[in-house]
């Protein structure tokens, strides 16, 4: 057998060789037989297709109106460096990413103007209520995180996000396998059959979001998700009112890397969901391309509260659209272990009770 390095088998990844004796490519790894047009084939349409294409136009965001950003003021954090934006009403505040005071830096200058926003649906009540509810039962919390003084600290954020909306042609090819067991004589069999499967078609997408602050984690957002765009409005500035609102400080161009992301695994996904009737499937290659890609500017309302306890940050966050809510509470070591020590002081209780009766026995 002559073998020929340039075929590899689709089903194991194995070196393919040419069996004289069936005439077709055989793999000794896996006893896989191809004839030379299947794999010319597979290997012509893997050099056809084309790698993922995602391109956008950003120019999201609209410059101010003349007048429009007089009550507006910026405030500082010494700690985060965090900058954030309030009305000319609000007063001596707190920083919602780190809890440390803030300084005003007097008016709002730079930045974009917002193409969209969508307004608070719930009121610090609401939050206050969730975060509680949140918190209730949990007899191993330190006191700092139900303590009432602690809690008035929720701060309505308006968060900044790119909404990223696009087109999307798929090709994508999966490896895929049937197994079935069956019993030959004495022998307990497996046979395994390997299939590679094609799906392609046309997604679209809307206001898929990507928040621009580097003080708000990634992952945490997307807990809160989703945000319902239907109830977003043209952006007025009279929507900031009483709350406040983070400075974007990544901007469209700098958010494609992550919408892209986003929207390569959301595709896959869905296609993937169509391959069925089998006991594997893995994805072998895939490629999406993009098209009428743009992106707008949006601020998104999200009550926020951070706690710093052992030196370490815990953020509690609710969507303030649809009151769905995120947050990991610490453990309060010293109650666990006096916890511990009650379960263990009754069980040693019970257990000189039995004796006791026994002996009465």
């Amino acid at each position: 057998m002559a073998e020929l390095q340039d075929y590899k088998c689709p089903n194991c990844g194995g070196a393919l060789a040419f069996d004289s004796n069936i005439q077709k490519m055989k793999c000794p790894y896996c006893d896989s037989e191809f004839d030379m047009e299947t794999l010319q084939s597979k290997d012509d349409d893997l050099k056809a297709e084309a790698p993922d294409q995602m391109e956008w136009q950003t120019q999201a965001g609209t410059e101010w109106n003349d007048g429009e950003t007089d009550n507006m003021r910026t405030y500082v954090c010494r700690s985060c460096g965090g900058e954030i934006v309030g009305d000319e009403n609000t007063a001596a505040t707190a920083c919602p990413y780190c809890g440390n005071p803030v300084v005003m830096m007097g008016q709002f200058a730079g930045a974009l103007r917002p193409d969209l926003v969508i307004p608070f649906k719930l009121d610090k009540k609401a939050a206050k209520a969730a975060y509680l509810k949140h918190v209730d039962g949990k007899r191993l919390l330190p006191k700092v995180f139900k303590d009432q003084n602690h809690i008035e600290e929720i701060k309505g954020v308006y968060v900044p996000f790119w909404l990223f909306d696009a087109d999307a042609h798929a090709n994508i090819r999966y490896k895929a396998t049937r197994v079935r067991h069956y019993t030959q004589g004495s022998y307990d069999c497996t046979e395994t059959s390997y299939y590679s499967v094609y799906r392609a078609g046309d997604l679209s997408f809307q206001a898929v979001p990507v928040d621009g602050s580097t003080r708000m984690p990634d992952d945490l957002m997307e807990s809160i998700e989703p945000f319902d765009i239907s109830g977003a409005v043209d952006f007025q500035t009279a929507y900031l009112a009483g709350y406040l609102a983070d400075k974007y400080d990544v901007n469209a161009e700098q958010s494609i890397e992550r919408a892209n992301t986003r929207i390569k695994r959301s595709t896959e996904d869905v296609f993937k969901n169509t391959v069925s009737g089998f006991d594997t499937v893995n994805t072998e290659t895939s490629s999406v391309q993009l098209s009428s890609g743009k992106a707008k500017y949006a601020l998104y309302p999200v009550w926020l509260l951070n706690t710093t306890w052992n030196n370490q940050k815990f953020t509690f966050a609710m969507n303030g659209q649809t009151g769905k809510i995120v947050g990991d509470l610490p453990l309060d070591k010293a109650a666990s272990r006096k916890w511990q020590w009650g379960i263990t002081a009754i069980g040693t209780a019970a257990i000189m009770a039995l004796t006791y009766l026994v002996w009465l026995l």
